[in-house]
């Protein structure tokens, strides 16, 4: 999906681009939020990863996280032409929904470890995060600066 409106929501299971302006949003709980962001070109992607890994080609490639990311780097560069992306990752989400006993191996805990995986072996530093809890967040990403916003109810706006 591409997105130049001033707003643009993503529903689960997708990805949007944009660059230079506008904001990127997304709803999650178990669900992660993934920002990649390259600051020299001001060029953003923003995936709803539901799972951790796909069985074969995903559809949407959002879906799962070893098909939305390649996909998000496949859709910046295209946008980037011949230039070198060079990106940074955010993440949020990944929070223990339905209060499971056993928090190590919640669908969000395993989101949280497939996404980080995949962005350690492409070398993509995750510099910052806001993940797990027991609560959904909204997360937002200013295409402008990079900066990601998280919303949860009764709690402060976090920036990260």
């Amino acid at each position: 999906m591409t997105a130049d409106s001033r707003s643009t929501s993503l529903p689960m299971g997708q990805i949007a681009v944009a660059q230079q302006q506008g904001v990127l949003r997304t709803l999650l709980g178990s669900c992660l939020g993934v920002a990649l962001y390259d600051r020299k070109l001001k060029l953003a992607a923003l995936a709803h990863i539901v799972l951790p890994q796909s069985s074969g080609p995903g559809h949407p490639p959002g879906k799962f996280a070893d098909t939305a990311i390649p996909e998000m780097i496949r859709c910046m560069q295209e946008r980037a032409a011949a230039e070198t992306l060079r990106l940074s990752a955010k993440i949020a989400g990944g929070a223990n929904m339905f209060g499971s006993t056993d928090s190590r191996n919640t669908i969000g805990v395993l989101n949280i470890e497939a996404v980080e995986q995949i962005l350690g072996n492409l070398r993509i530093p995750v510099i910052g995060r806001h993940c797990g809890g027991e609560q959904g967040r909204r997360m937002m990403l200013d295409v402008a600066n990079g900066m990601v916003t998280i919303d949860m109810v009764g709690a402060e706006t976090f920036t990260i």
